[in-house]
């Protein structure tokens, strides 16, 4: 009779453990998978302002060629912007530190022009851009500008 008491006992500390790896399991799998959720959802919302501040500047730089044409045309002679905030005042890349006021995106402008059925065609490319920890992302918007004086 001892032996069948010892061999109970055994079976009841197995199935406690084996209990407590289940459990230990599905826990850490309710971590991981609540972490990755909250990292997506970091993600996206983070990628939804990118596309919004670089909408906001595209919106900004039709509101500047209508205001005045012939100012936005001499801008665009300048190839690259830092748009920290909204004026043509650095005419360069942004540093790290330059970035959108109480963010972490950092938003850059680049002309380029063409002429296309002679017509002078001004392209502006918004480039907003942050870093977490999963490496560098950037939200990108392209439109195009005709000369309104070529009409």
């Amino acid at each position: 009779m001892r032996f069948s008491f010892a061999m109970n006992k055994g079976q009841s500390m197995f199935e406690v453990v084996l209990a407590l790896f289940i459990i230990t399991m599905i826990i850490v799998a309710v971590v991981i998978l609540s972490t990755t959720s909250i990292s997506n959802s970091l993600f996206s919302r983070n990628k939804t302002l990118a596309n919004k501040y670089s909408q906001e500047a595209i919106e900004w730089l039709r509101s500047q060629r209508e205001t005045n044409s012939a100012n936005f045309i001499i801008s665009a002679n300048t190839i690259n912007y830092c748009l920290d905030s909204l004026t043509f005042s650095k005419k360069r890349v942004c540093t790290n530190a330059e970035i959108i006021t109480g963010t972490i995106f950092k938003r850059e402008l680049t002309f380029s022009k063409s002429v296309i059925s002679g017509k002078n065609i001004i392209n502006a490319t918004i480039v907003t851009s942050w870093s977490d920890s999963k490496g560098l992302h950037q939200a990108r918007a392209v439109t195009n500008f005709s000369d309104i004086r070529e009409q």
